[in-house]
């Protein structure tokens, strides 16, 4: 983890080490400055409020009087905000057959890829997987998909570019259901969270989906660019409201992201971050697990 955020650490952490000198003063100054580099790194106003008050807290009691202090107070302060979301994705083992996972989310964001990874990594625990092309607006998500279905030995229900993704969906499920099969992995069409008619597609999606069980989607998962910041807050709000967003993968943290955007995600919405996407192997997805990810950025 730590190698594959090293451009997203120095992003976020860049700022706030050059704080912590051995001569720095421990005062209010300082954790102003503190608080700014927090805000610049996408943490978030309520998030970066909570560490913040924490922080000053230590300060009056005289818990903190050194800046080495200061920056462990700080991991312990940010891993208190994630711990509570890092919760894994579990296949239960006993539950009725097929476990179906409708993945959403914006353009961009490499949701059809992290179809792909999660596909290889059930297959990997011994479920059986079936993926379902219910992005028809863009042909080469289905070619994706059927290509990510042939490398993991995956069966992918598809129909033709522009076909009513609902149905195909709904024809995924009774497949799945007639093969007993373990894990049902649903794409969708990306759409920005304010387009409205998109937004009810997939509210229709979901109603298809209890017609055949009434406990389908057991999970919908949002998949989010770390790149894109507090819009990526904004897009969590509306899908959560729209489809009760149960996980998020957080994708794209090789890249320049900050990172900061999980602790706002956590902080004011407190949906369970489940992967974070860090790198373009199969291999690359990785189950979140706040006491790394906050070590990997603080990491000096």
């Amino acid at each position: 983890m730590s190698g594959a955020l090293k451009r997203t650490r120095g992003a976020l952490l860049g700022s706030i080490s050059q704080l912590f000198d051995a001569n720095t003063p421990i005062d209010e100054d300082l954790v102003e400055e503190v608080e700014s580099s927090l805000l610049v790194s996408d943490v978030g106003v309520k998030a970066s409020e909570r560490i913040v008050a924490d922080l000053k807290v230590r300060i009056g009691r005289r818990e903190i009087t050194e800046p080495e202090a200061l920056f462990s107070a700080l991991h312990e302060d940010m891993l208190a905000v994630l711990e509570p979301v890092a919760i894994p994705l579990a296949i239960p083992e006993k539950c009725d057959k097929p476990f179906v996972i409708l993945m959403v989310g914006v353009n961009g964001t490499g949701k059809t890829t992290t179809i792909g990874k999660l596909a290889r990594l059930f297959r990997s625990q011994g479920h059986s997987v079936m993926l379902a092309a219910g992005d028809t607006f863009r042909a080469a998500a289905i070619e994706q998909l059927q290509a990510w279905g042939e490398r993991n030995d995956v069966a992918v229900v598809a129909q033709h570019s522009g076909a009513d993704a609902a149905s195909v969906i709904f024809d995924a499920l009774q497949s799945a259901q007639a093969r007993a099969v373990d894990v049902l992995i649903a794409d969708t069409a990306g759409r920005l969270h304010t387009q409205g008619g998109l937004m009810e597609e997939l509210k229709k999606v979901v109603r298809v989906l209890t017609k055949l069980d009434p406990g389908a989607p057991h999970e919908t998962m949002l998949v989010i660019d770390a790149g894109m910041g507090q819009n990526a807050l904004a897009q969590a709000r509306q899908f959560n409201a729209a489809v009760s967003v149960s996980g998020i993968t957080l994708t794209k943290l090789d890249g320049t992201a900050k990172g900061g955007i999980v602790f706002a995600i956590a902080e004011e919405l407190g949906i369970p971050i489940r992967f974070v996407g860090v790198g373009e192997g199969a291999e690359d997805l990785r189950v979140f697990r706040a006491d790394e990810f906050v070590g990997a950025l603080l990491e000096r």
